[in-house]
């Protein structure tokens, strides 16, 4: 049984709009947003968000895309937030998308195992890349039979870079293009995260330490003014009301990740094989990304030799959270220029 629920939203802001097509004038438009939980693996529910024109839904696999998250924060908050510009779903919605985004089990609005409301040392790590794949594939596979369609466009951000990656190299015949964003691969010095036990609690000023990660100190406020970074921190919170509730609020996120960061990206041994994949690819990323660093997007792309196109993208003055900061206009024209081709 998936459950549903639709809500039209109004759409009048047409900032993000302009910047990608350099028109002067639109008459608003309506978005319809809907709400799924699919059933994945393990007797869980994973959250799906829709968003597309009000009244649409007759759509061609070349405009279709599914998002996923990264390793810590829930989808809603990179892809569906209001920031200066506009939701990325809203304006591909209004571009003619028809809009998708994916939390992981534990993650954001998808079904959390009574597990995380027990302390975190009780049992061990969970949602580990696998899984994250498998809830990849039962909302592809939601989407794709829900449209009528035989394959999509999917974008994947840091973590969500070899969800995204490993999935394509198993279904390349699913997918229409490829984006990574933030790519995940080897590390050759230690990760930026941490946890043990099953999840862990990410605190605020946590979050904005980490956030501010390759940002010239004299620059901070430009590149990722505050009261953005505040907007973005109030919306994980309300993605997870258990751990907001606690003191000092938290927001959780499992350690299935850290896991597989110990195991594989920082012992070489890759969880995907680039050469499976054989879809267009972009890899995009900001030059002073400090968590997925140069050297990774280069080594996957080096990797890719049987891809029929693919591109390697950097972005000046930008993090790895890019999508959050002053320049995150010129990410979603650089993407969506790409799926648009």
């Amino acid at each position: 049984m998936i459950y549903r629920r639709t809500i039209a939203i109004a759409f009048a802001g047409i900032v993000g709009l302009l910047s990608l097509s350099g028109c002067s004038t639109m008459a608003p438009q309506q978005v319809a947003m809907e709400e799924f939980m699919v059933p994945a693996t393990g007797g869980l529910k994973v959250y799906v968000r829709n968003k597309h024109l009000a009244g649409k839904s007759d759509y061609a696999p070349d405009k279709v895309v599914l998002f996923v998250h990264g390793a810590t924060y829930p989808a809603e908050t990179a892809f569906d937030i209001d920031l200066p510009g506009g939701s990325w779903m809203d304006i591909a919605a209004r571009r003619g998308f028809d809009t998708y985004m994916v939390d992981v089990r534990g993650y954001g609005r998808s079904e959390r195992p009574a597990t995380m409301n027990q302390p975190a040392a009780d049992n061990p790590p969970f949602a580990m890349t696998p899984d994250a794949i498998a809830d990849i594939s039962a909302a592809v596979d939601f989407i794709l039979k829900r449209r009528s369609i035989a394959k999509l466009n999917l974008v994947g951000w840091s973590w969500g870079t070899s969800m995204m990656a490993g999935y394509t190299a198993q279904n390349n015949a699913k997918v229409n293009k490829l984006v990574l964003y933030a790519t995940l691969w080897n590390f050759r010095d230690p990760p930026p995260i941490s946890g043990t036990g099953h999840y862990r609690g990410v605190q605020k000023a946590a979050a904005r330490q980490r956030g501010l990660l390759g940002i010239p100190t004299e620059k901070v406020e430009q590149i990722s003014p505050t009261t953005w970074f505040d907007q973005w921190w109030a919306a994980n919170l309300q993605s997870d009301p258990v751990g907001a509730a606690q003191n000092p609020p938290v927001l959780r996120a499992p350690n299935g990740v850290i896991k597989d960061l110990a195991d594989y990206w920082t012992k070489g041994r890759p969880m995907y094989d680039p050469s499976e994949i054989r879809v267009p690819t972009m890899l995009i990323l900001g030059e002073w990304d400090r968590e997925t660093p140069l050297y990774m997007s280069q080594e996957v792309f080096s990797k890719m030799t049987n891809a029929p196109t693919k591109r390697l993208v950097m972005i000046a003055e930008g993090t790895h959270a890019i999508v959050l900061e002053k320049n995150r206009m010129e990410l979603i024209r650089q993407i969506q220029g790409f799926l648009e081709e």
